[in-house]
């Protein structure tokens, strides 16, 4: 099975002297679902914008799908979908154009980008919020537009970033639902977040960083099977502490 995303001896020193990576080595197969775990300023961010292109790296090579993103950021940006920590979208656009509008920067026709949004918009359960401007929905709404957003291009991989935080249980279990269909489509997930279950109940593999580099890497069950409780909360905390 080809690689998804292939990070070799990442390192990133911000100005200031700040060390956030110190030569981080990660694969994800096609195809994965994959948890990029850690504490507050572990690094987690700082890798999502490396590859994103968002941060610039000190050091290391990545390549997504086989491309390079120093030889060839663009080709390697139409892979990626994006669902940043921030809310970022424009509060007074409606919703279905904030989804047109992302098709445009991907070259997407208008009349194939209508039918693609509103499908998006069904899935996510915000179809009949289409015509309403973005900041009517509650946070977690929010959230899943801009899941939605992010696939408006249908990218081979979907990064998450805390993607359900301060989303509520009945919300979070539905985003869920929608990331294990879409993952069992072929749609390869890199997900960071705070909350370990999650983690446990979607992602085959992930991998612990902490202090800008990998301390623990492998298949869930792995991971669960080093501490006597079994529970990925204990193999956290221990290796992170």
């Amino acid at each position: 099975m080809s690689l998804a995303l292939s990070i070799k001896n990442l390192k990133k020193t911000y100005k200031g002297g700040t060390v956030a990576l110190k030569g981080v080595d990660l694969e994800i197969k096609e195809g994965g679902f994959y948890a990029l775990l850690g504490p507050n300023g572990a690094g987690k961010t700082t890798i999502i914008g490396v590859v994103t292109g968002l941060v610039n790296k000190t050091e290391g090579k990545i390549e997504v799908f086989g491309v390079d993103i120093d030889k060839n950021h663009d080709k390697a940006k139409t892979f990626m979908g994006v669902v940043p920590q921030e809310i970022n979208i424009n509060i007074f656009e409606k919703c279905i154009n904030i989804m047109i509008d992302q098709a445009g920067y991907y070259g997407i026709p208008r009349n194939i980008s209508i039918n693609r949004a509103e499908e998006l918009l069904k899935m996510l359960g915000l179809y009949d919020k289409k015509d309403q401007p973005s900041q009517n929905l509650s946070g977690g709404m929010k959230r899943r537009l801009m899941i939605a957003r992010a696939l408006m291009h249908q990218p081979k991989l979907l990064i998450l970033d805390e993607p359900t935080a301060g989303v509520d249980v009945e919300l979070r279990r539905g985003m869920w639902d929608f990331l294990k269909k879409i993952n069992a489509e072929g749609t390869t997930i890199l997900l960071t977040t705070h909350y370990l279950e999650e983690a446990e109940q979607l992602c085959e593999r992930a991998a612990i960083i902490n202090k800008g580099e990998i301390v623990a890497e492998g298949a869930m069950e792995e991971l669960v099977s080093k501490h006597p409780s079994g529970k990925l909360e204990e193999v956290f905390l221990e290796l992170t502490k």
